[in-house]
């Protein structure tokens, strides 16, 4: 894979106002802007306040780089700069809703005819370039692109974000936990969507979250965490440790080398970084393969990323006024995390073959919110409640003594031919619940992290959630807990390699 210096087509402006809209990576998003803010500013009379309830709030565009599960590799690169320019078709809109309100109360068919007509027009265009570029190399685009250029608006009252869209499908088996809801004592009114307005001014969020029924005292939840798969006769039992740090360097950036290659700012959120230290836009397999490491065992210069947790309390930090920071609704104080264990474990069922160098996983989705839960992998709990409670759809609050702990478990299923593919999952899969992998794939080393933060506990006053912490994201995406993701670009040498399958095979524990 070389450097990638393309240049994005048609460029628009990316600069957000009001509750900064993101880019959605893969040509979808749900776009958010705040207009309960007007509806209760002081001396706004009856009518003021019915006409804002009733302007659009959100524009929802289907996921187009979803569809496209088999693109010819040659085009992939032309592809991923036409997803991206999707996405920034979405921001423009998005600005273009923000800023237009006193029009749309003047005029009900103002959206349509301004801001969703150009739109859908605008789209149509990027998806027959796609479909030109797949074509162009030999290969046959889906048949459904030509039904994704339409976007909808929707009212502020009638939005959906925070609700299951897609139940729990791919975050299934994945260990330590199946992606599970809270129990008892889990929700309050609001739904994240209705708290938006209260939030207004809560770190700088303007509406985009956290909110207060984003969060849950863990003390009041059900134990939701079920057992685990009995190993069986022929399975792997073994632990492989990475030890590579906390990023107490500060390695950060708001790319995505997996999603958006050659594209800065891909992911408009930041990431924390640990392993290699060459991770960025423009980064390609050689640059991953000459570079420095944060690892221990220098044999493995692996990428471990995920986005930074912040917490928002009117706070800001170095890239208050950056794309991917405060620009694009990512504010408050990064935190560190006090561990970051990195390990590598067995299959109940059957031994694990070795994972292919530059293996790309991304687990989770960052886009639930508009996407639903169908590939929601976020783990959310506390010390000591661990084996008891996982959350996915909330954030929660710990006890006094207690940490917040967010745990990540990989895809550990693979194709036994590619390293990526052209969605960013079908290359790799989970294993069913007693531990099996279907459809031919081939168990490898599942990669486990757990991230272990000493934050203050958020507390809820009338409605409204204070201190409150929240991964980064996409500003559309509201900071919601169940949008948590993680990535891993697989670097480890040949030989060290081949000590993880055997150390894992062979039941044993190393490092």
């Amino acid at each position: 894979m070389g450097r990638n210096i393309r240049k994005r087509r048609s460029p628009l402006a990316v600069r957000a106002i009001a509750a900064s809209a993101a880019l959605a990576i893969g040509g979808g998003g749900l776009v958010w802007a705040n207009f309960y803010a007007s509806a209760h500013e002081e001396n706004s009379s009856t009518g003021t306040t019915k006409a804002a309830t009733a302007q659009v709030a959100t524009i929802t565009c289907p996921d187009v780089g979803q569809r496209l599960t088999d693109v010819p590799s040659r085009a992939r690169g032309e592809v991923d700069g036409e997803l991206a320019t999707l996405d920034q078709q979405i921001t423009s809109a998005y600005q273009r809703l923000a800023t237009t309100r006193d029009a749309q109360t003047r005029d009900a068919n103002f959206v349509q005819n301004a801001i969703l007509g150009p739109l859908k027009n605008n789209r149509s265009v990027i998806i027959d370039r796609i479909k030109l570029e797949i074509s162009r190399v030999g290969g046959k685009a889906p048949s459904s692109l030509d039904g994704l250029s339409s976007c909808q608006g929707t009212p502020a009252d009638q939005t959906n974000a925070g609700q299951d869209n897609g139940g729990q499908g791919g975050g299934g088996s994945a260990d330590p936990a199946p992606s599970a809801s809270a129990g008892d004592g889990g929700q309050q009114n609001g739904g994240g969507q209705q708290g938006g307005g209260q939030q207004a001014g809560n770190g700088g969020q303007a509406g985009n979250g956290p909110v207060a029924a984003d969060f849950v005292d863990i003390t009041k939840v059900r134990p939701n965490v079920p057992r685990k798969a009995r190993t069986r006769s022929g399975g792997s039992t073994g632990v492989f440790t990475s030890s590579c740090g906390v990023n107490a360097n500060k390695k950060y950036n708001t790319d995505n080398i997996i999603v958006a290659p050659g594209v800065t700012n891909g992911a408009h959120h930041t990431h924390d970084y640990v392993g290699n230290q060459s991770n960025d836009a423009f980064a390609n397999n050689d640059t991953f393969a000459a570079a420095r490491t944060t690892c221990a065992n220098q044999g493995d210069k692996s990428s471990y990323y995920w986005p930074v947790v912040r917490i928002q309390n009117g706070k800001q930090d170095f890239d208050q006024n950056n794309d991917g920071g405060g620009k694009e609704g990512n504010v408050g104080i990064i935190q560190q995390a006090r561990q970051a264990q990195i390990k590598f474990v067995g299959n109940p069922r059957s031994k694990v073959v070795a994972m292919p160098k530059f293996l790309r996983i991304i687990t989770g989705d960052a886009k639930t919110t508009t996407n639903g839960l169908a590939n929601a992998n976020a783990h959310w709990s506390c010390t000591g409640f661990e084996s008891k409670v996982q959350l996915t759809e909330q954030y929660p609050i710990c006890p006094r003594g207690s940490s917040v702990v967010r745990t990540f478990a990989f895809q550990s299923c693979w194709d036994g031919v590619n390293t990526d593919s052209a969605n960013h999952r079908t290359h790799v899969a989970f294993a069913d619940a007693r531990g099996n992998c279907s459809g031919g794939f081939k168990a490898i080393p599942q990669l486990t992290m757990r991230l272990v933060y000493d934050l203050p506990a958020p507390t809820v006053q009338n409605g409204q959630i204070k201190n409150a912490y929240a991964v980064d994201g996409f500003p559309e995406q509201l900071h919601k807990a169940a949008t948590d993701h993680d990535d891993f670009v697989n670097v480890f040498d040949e030989g060290l390699m081949n000590k993880v399958v055997n150390c894992i095979n062979r039941g044993q524990r190393c490092k």
